[in-house]
């Protein structure tokens, strides 16, 4: 690819992100969203959450298979407690984080 074309395609990008940004700023208060639209619209933050932290979980950095003695799956089974429990944010982070050192320093 030359470095024009590459150039175009920058361009294009970013065109492209600033008016789909600044289309939801424009139209905000003109249209009316659907109630179970915005119900459901809640529920996006925590399941992209899931979709980036699972497969990182479950998958270990190198391997493209489930591995039974990954640390990093019952340190996360015990940072979900936490957080259901306290809804703490630096305590989920800490427990977390204490839980996979400790496993990993055990085996």
């Amino acid at each position: 690819m030359s470095d024009l074309a590459l150039w175009g395609v920058f361009l294009a990008v970013g065109v492209g992100t600033f008016i789909m940004r600044l289309s939801f700023i424009e139209l905000h208060g003109r249209w009316r969203i659907p109630l179970l639209l915005s119900r459901a619209l809640v529920y996006v933050p925590a399941s992209v959450l899931a979709a980036l932290v699972l497969p990182a979980v479950v998958y270990p950095p190198g391997q493209g298979q489930f591995a039974v003695d990954n640390p990093q799956i019952p340190a996360a089974i015990l940072a979900a407690w936490v957080a259901w429990k306290t809804r703490s944010t630096v305590l989920t982070l800490v427990a977390g984080m204490a839980a996979l050192w400790g496993i990993k320093l055990m085996l």
